[in-house]
């Protein structure tokens, strides 16, 4: 383990766009356990590495290279990677050959893929783990409730988001985005088959995340679903407080043999809702940017308290 404080985990950023930058503020707020130690950009000029640079976090705009350079890096327990899923390997392959725990919000899918609401504690050890994706953390753990309750052939998403809040790694990574979110709903989720779309919205004024989750499943009590469902969004609010129902989980009788691999009806569940962003950095409605800053924070606090309690 790399600390030199036994009463926090030193944590890098890599990435100082959006994504990285709104995580660098909630750590600098709100980080428990955990302290930043360095913000890895590969543009001088960026924003989030001028914002780091004032706020007292060493920065270097050499990439990955330039922080196994910076003085101090061994005392780094942890790395959160905010870039792409292509320059993700290098990092990871870096990145453990000096012991540091990764936590990856790219779409690279190396290590296990978390939902905290859903799955953290099975992956605690794993020296990478992966976020999924904006979507993946706003609609897995709805099909992860239905699942609970209930045996879930299929599970389509929607995610909607504003284009104003989808940077360059954002679109340069969308077949990842449909890729990793699809795979992520069968193995988090419980689907047997999962589906995932995202919509880049340009409405002026920018609309906040919308995610709509369609779920085809044996028949089941409808309250037990909607209790189910209803304690989940409870869990993911305790780390991402804009995250809510837009309406009440809807309920349709779809006929025998659609959704199921036999001649039993199959119960269509449809659940919507809606993230707001905190606004710590990014605009409110950039929910689908703050869902997974705040759920990798979640993530880093966790690894950070084992880390100090081995």
């Amino acid at each position: 383990m790399n600390t030199t404080d036994a009463s926090k985990i030193r944590v890098a950023i890599i990435g100082s766009g959006n994504i990285g930058t709104d995580l660098m503020v909630k750590i600098l707020r709100h980080g428990r356990g955990i302290e930043m130690a360095a913000m890895v950009g590969i543009d001088a000029a960026s924003d989030g590495l001028a914002r780091a640079g004032r706020l007292g976090v060493a920065t270097t705009a050499a990439g990955i290279d330039g922080l196994l350079a910076m003085q101090g890096f061994s005392s780094i327990g942890i790395a959160f990677d905010a870039t792409s899923a292509g320059a993700h390997a290098r990092h990871h392959e870096l990145l453990q050959s000096h012991g540091v725990r990764v936590i990856d919000l790219t779409p690279a899918a190396i290590g296990p893929f978390v939902v905290p609401a859903v799955n953290l504690d099975a992956h605690l050890d794993a020296p990478n783990i992966n976020m999924v994706t904006c979507g993946g953390q706003a609609t897995i753990p709805i099909v992860a409730a239905i699942s609970s309750v209930t045996p879930v052939h299929y599970a389509e998403i929607v995610a909607s988001i504003s284009s104003k809040s989808a940077g360059p790694g954002t679109r340069a990574n969308i077949d990842e985005f449909t890729e990793t979110t699809s795979k992520a709903i069968e193995v988090v989720g419980g689907a047997t088959r999962g589906k995932a779309i995202i919509v880049l919205n340009p409405a002026e004024p920018p609309m906040i995340m919308r995610d709509t989750v369609y779920t085809l499943s044996d028949a089941a009590d409808r309250q037990l679903i909607e209790d189910a469902v209803e304690a989940m969004v409870e869990r993911v609010r305790r780390y991402v407080p804009g995250y809510r129902l837009k309406q009440r989980v809807q309920f349709d009788d779809m006929p025998a043999g659609i959704g199921v691999s036999d001649s039993r009806a199959a119960l269509k569940t449809s659940v919507f809702l809606e993230v707001e962003g905190a606004g710590h950095y990014l605009p409110s409605y950039a929910g689908n940017l703050d869902i997974m800053t705040s759920a990798a924070l979640a993530c880093g606090e966790q690894i950070a308290s084992l880390l100090k309690g081995s």
